[in-house]
């Protein structure tokens, strides 16, 4: 079946791209409440590790559960239960300012947000046919980027007439609509599993594979440099800069670009040059734009060089994701999934807290190019593994 013509994957994508739009509220929202309500660069990246340390819980959880509940109902709960945790800050707020709510609702909204992640990787083999995982996989980055776009340029104006909080509202709106437009989708039944392993037998399986195991490894290093990308991003528009919030939103609107040029260019260019080659070229990019960014003085060129950096990163994460669903087993890929983005993410929350401490201490431009550079490196290391073969099989 053509995949434009596929009802129930083009539903998908469709619901989804809505609930990424909302969803860029909360990514921008959320920091701007915390900036606004305390000043403090520290906060952001302390809130940040949190999210990502409930994340990793919850991976621990997610792909036990995605690979033994119905796929379509955990989904449909994800959501719901995300439209009442970030619906109840707009409500909570209107008596003033609560940022220990944040600390609450966020890791939790983290943790349902892992799982759903985990959840609908499993999905998209079972709405297209094996042929078109990567396409598929481009076009849904692309939607979702065409939805981040209008996203944050439409809450740096909310946030700017009405507060962030509002826009945090919107967003728990995107949720229900998710969850019923997946309530009209069908998906093709799973293998029945034969075992009954845990996150471990994920685990296993990402070892035995020599090149998911070159991934995870050299992932955890580049996620740990790049986990308050976002965070320091911010902060050196409003700290250094002194730019209003809808420049914020104009400047992570137009990162995400980067992802609409790159997702539909995924399929040929891993066809062309190889898997390996792929991987470590588009990384490589992102590190040298996110050593340039923290230089940058102005919001033109900030906003061409994150542009960049996601360019890197959707191309690099498409091109994984595809790999991985590829060579794993429908009844494993929810663990295989939970394993290898808990252990890649795991140094995650240390490197946003400390990444956003060296801004508030060492400036923004000094950690930038540390980072850039540290992620040049890991992306060269690849290199030396099983990813630069040009057309892995395992």
């Amino acid at each position: 079946m053509n995949l434009f013509r596929n009802r129930d994957f083009n539903i998908f994508l469709s619901v989804q791209a809505l609930s990424v739009a909302g969803d860029s509220f909360s990514t921008l929202a959320i920091p701007l409440l915390i900036l606004h309500a305390t000043g403090s660069v520290v906060q952001m990246g302390v809130l940040t590790g949190l999210s990502g340390a409930a994340s990793l819980v919850a991976g621990v959880f997610a792909g036990y559960l995605a690979d033994r509940l119905d796929r379509r109902r955990l989904l449909i709960g994800c959501d719901l239960a995300r439209a009442a945790l970030y619906g109840a800050i707009p409500i909570v707020w209107i008596s003033g300012p609560q940022i220990w709510l944040l600390y609450v609702i966020v890791p939790l909204g983290a943790a349902l947000g892992m799982l759903f992640q985990v959840t609908y990787v499993t999905v998209v083999p079972s709405l297209v046919e094996p042929g078109q995982i990567t396409q598929a996989n481009g076009r849904l980055y692309a939607i979702y980027a065409a939805g981040s776009i209008g996203g944050p340029a439409l809450v740096g104006v909310i946030s700017k007439a009405y507060g962030p909080v509002v826009a945090i509202g919107i967003d728990a709106a995107t949720f229900v609509v998710s969850a019923l437009g997946i309530l009209l989708i069908r998906l093709r039944p799973a293998t029945a599993p034969e075992d009954r392993g845990g996150l471990l037998e994920g685990a296993r399986f990402l070892w035995r594979q020599p090149v998911l195991r070159s991934l995870t490894i050299l992932l955890t290093f580049f996620i740990f440099l790049t986990a308050g990308v976002d965070d320091i991003v911010i902060y050196h528009l409003k700290h250094d800069l002194a730019q209003n919030d809808d420049a914020i939103g104009l400047v992570l609107a137009c990162a995400a670009v980067g992802t609409i040029l790159g997702a539909p260019l995924i399929a040929r260019i891993r066809k062309a040059i190889g898997f390996g080659h792929t991987w470590v070229t588009a990384t490589t990019l992102s590190g040298l734009a996110m050593g340039c960014i923290g230089l940058a003085t102005g919001v033109p060129s900030i906003a061409v060089l994150m542009a960049l950096f996601v360019f890197g990163t959707a191309v690099a994460g498409i091109c994984s994701q595809s790999f991985r669903q590829e060579v794993t087993p429908s009844h494993l890929l929810g663990r295989v999934t939970a394993a290898f983005w808990t252990i890649h993410y795991a140094l995650g929350p240390a490197g946003a807290a400390l990444l956003t401490l060296g801004a508030s201490e060492l400036g923004v431009a000094t950690v930038a190019v540390i980072a850039g550079a540290g992620c040049v490196l890991v992306s060269l290391s690849g290199l030396l593994t099983p990813i630069r073969r040009p057309l892995p099989s395992g």
